[in-house]
Order: C-alpha cells, then sequence, then structure tokens
C-alpha cells in the first residue's frame, strides 16, 4: 500500500506510508526541515499506527527519515515560537498529540523499529526511543537540547533522561549535548547499532524477516563513546538537586570535560534548567511513561507563556546571533515559586484522564 492522498496537488506526502511484505514503513519526509513534526504528520502517524495494530498482515512497523540528515529533528519550533507570540493554543493541541503519540509508540504492540540515522533530536527522539527496536548509526547525533532554546526536554525526554544509568541523563538534559551511537546505547536511547550504508538492506530485509534476525546480520558494534570513561565525576557532579550546586562541582573538578559542561550550562536558560532538574527528579518517582508525559504538558503548557521560549527560538532558529537575553537572567533570581509554576495543572487539562 502506497499512501499519497494526504497531500493535494499529487505533492509528496509528510509522512509517507507504504506497506511490504510483513512490514509496514512510515517515513518523515520533510527531508529540507531535518523531517521536523507538525501537527499533520503526527496524526498521519497515529493514523496509520492505529490502524495497522488491528491489521494482523502487519508484524513490524519501521520509522525512519527521508534524505541522509537525520531521521528528525524535533518539533517545528519555528511554529510554536509564532504561537507563543500571539497567546495562541495551537501548539497546546499539538503537544497533546504529540504526546499521546509517543506513548501510543511505547506501548505498541507490535515490534516498533526506528532507524535513528543522523540527527535525532526532542520530537525525534519521542517517535523512536520509546519503540521496542531503537538502531542507531556512526552517523547518528541524538538529543535533547531543550534548554538551549529556553524549554524543557519533553516528548517523555524527562522519563527516558532520568530513568539513564547514574547521572548521564542529567548531564544530557542540562547541557543539552548530543550523543554519538555508543553513548545513546550506553544512556538507554537506542538498542543496536547498524552502518549507515546497511540501513537500505535492513529495512528491506523487514519485509521479509523478524527483526531480531535481521538485526543479527546487519549489527555491529559501534566505535567506543566518551559517557563511559566519565559516569566517575558526572555521577558525582549531577548528585546534587539544584543547578547551583551541579555547577559548583563542575567547576571544583580538575577536568577539562567538566568544566566544558558549566560552560555549557551557563548558556542555557536559568529557569530552563531549574524547571528541567526538577522535573528529572520527580520523574524518577512517577510510576510510568504516561505519568511523566502528563507532567510535561504541565510543564509545556506553563512554558508557552514564558519569555524564555520566545526568546531562545529567536537567538537560536531564526536570528542565529547565538546571544540569547534570558529572563530572569541568572539562576540566583529564578525562585522555588516560579520553578513551582510550572509544574501546576494546565488550563487545557489533562493528556490521559
Amino acid at each position: 500500500m502506497r499512501d499519497h492522498s494526504d497531500q493535494p496537488g499529487g505533492e509528496q506526502p509528510e509522512v509517507h506510508v507504504e506497506r511490504r511484505g510483513r512490514a509496514g514503513y512510515l517515513t518523515l519526509n520533510r527531508p529540507r526541515a531535518l523531517n521536523s513534526l507538525n501537527h499533520h504528520m503526527v496524526r498521519r502517524l497515529t493514523e496509520a499506527l492505529t490502524a495497522w495494530r488491528a491489521d494482523d498482515s502487519v508484524e513490524v512497523v519501521v520509522v525512519s527519515g527521508a534524505g541522509e540528515r537525520g531521521l528528525c529533528a524535533g518539533g517545528d519550533i519555528r511554529a510554536i515560537r509564532e504561537d507563543a507570540r500571539s497567546g495562541g493554543e495551537a501548539s497546546l493541541a499539538f503537544w497533546r498529540d504529540e504526546y499521546r503519540l509517543n506513548a501510543l509508540v511505547a506501548s505498541y504492540p507490535k515490534p516498533y523499529v526506528a532507524l535513528m540515522d543522523g540527527i535525532v533530536m526532542g520530537g525525534g527522539v519521542g517517535v523512536s526511543a520509546h519503540g521496542r527496536v531503537r538502531v542507531v548509526t556512526e552517523r547518528s547525533r541524538v538529543a535533547m537540547p531543550e534548554t538551549g532554546i529556553g524549554f524543557v526536554p519533553d516528548v517523555g525526554g524527562t522519563w527516558l533522561l532520568a530513568h539513564a544509568p547514574g547521572e548521564l541523563g542529567t548531564h544530557l538534559a542540562l547541557t543539552a549535548r548530543a550523543v554519538g551511537a555508543a553513548d545513546a546505547v550506553l544512556c538507554g536511547l537506542a538498542d543496536h547499532h547498524v552502518p549507515a550504508d546497511r540501513l537500505p538492506e535492513l529495512r528491506d530485509a523487514l519485509a521479509e524477516e523478524r527483526p531480531d534476525r535481521a538485526l543479527a546480520r546487519f549489527a555491529t558494534e559501534p566505535a567506543p563513546g566518551e559517557l563511559a570513561g566519565q559516569r566517575e565525576w558526572i555521577d558525582r557532579c549531577y548528585a546534587a538537586d539544584r543547578v547551583e550546586d551541579v555547577l559548583a562541582a563542575l567547576l571544583a573538578e580538575d577536568l577539562p570535560e567538566a568544566k566544558e559542561a558549566a560552560e555549557h550550562i551557563h548558556a542555557k536558560s536559568p529557569t530552563s534548567l531549574k524547571v528541567t532538574l526538577r522535573a528529572l527528579r520527580l520523574a524518577r518517582r512517577l510510576g510510568g511513561l504516561e505519568e511523566a508525559l502528563e507532567q510535561e504538558f504541565r510543564v509545556s503548557s506553563a512554558a508557552l507563556r514564558s519569555p524564555d521560549l520566545v526568546e531562545g527560538v529567536r537567538a537560536q532558529i531564526v536570528d542565529k546571533d547565538r546571544s540569547p537575553r534570558w529572563s530572569p537572567p541568572t539562576l540566583r533570581e529564578v525562585t522555588d515559586e516560579d520553578v513551582a509554576a510550572f509544574f501546576a495543572p494546565s488550563p487545557a487539562g489533562t493528556l490521559f484522564g
């Protein structure tokens, strides 16, 4: 089955839907935008997954991105910024459907194979890292970069990062750093490494055989990562529950990697940093992904009305001057009451209630 019906005038669909053999293929198809997700794409993915869940002829689902630059660079943050500037609520509707899609991926009853080649960030993590079979390549760069744009990890990212070994997830969340294949596997964001030039063969093989059998032929060991050798200082420095204490611990280390991490954190939104650390700590005590997504929906709803989201996207994406003017500009000025407000019930209601 090939589906081009959701685009007018014969244009290529933003999500290419195909059935071949035992597999259903979903290809994010906005390569010029690094396959960034919009609301239509989220709905199309949900529609296909819901239909295939009840279709016995579909035994495995394969998700990939068009082009060679990446699976998905995240949500359409330019549109979210414009919505925030205008006081709109379109982003709330988008997040509601996106987070429900993340939960659907995590609970999917059939093997869900995500080919996480190239850039996989934000919303791209949401449609891949919750799947049952997650494949990275030597080109993979996986990240939750939200603190750099005045936002907070979402799409279940707080759940994933909170359950990474030790404090690796806290390190990734606060610095917004991207990791390669070996470190993605170490952090629990991926399962297997397949060389990028073998992905087309793997993708085709899944139409005929089970994922475990196909991966037995194509999976290889990734090149060594960096984080395994840094666990000692990362676990020590990020154990604190205050961002100020994390920074002090990093600066006290006589290691260039720790001081570099501190520099990255200093550049991020002070409000986003404090809310992110609080969200991660709370996520560790939640009962499951859906509870974490509910929490993230409250946080995202509050962030939509925060000046740092508009300013962060302006500085990093729109004007690209890389000089955001955060408000408040320092960690000291972000109060406990400011942070607590992000976790208050959203006027938009709940996701699953």
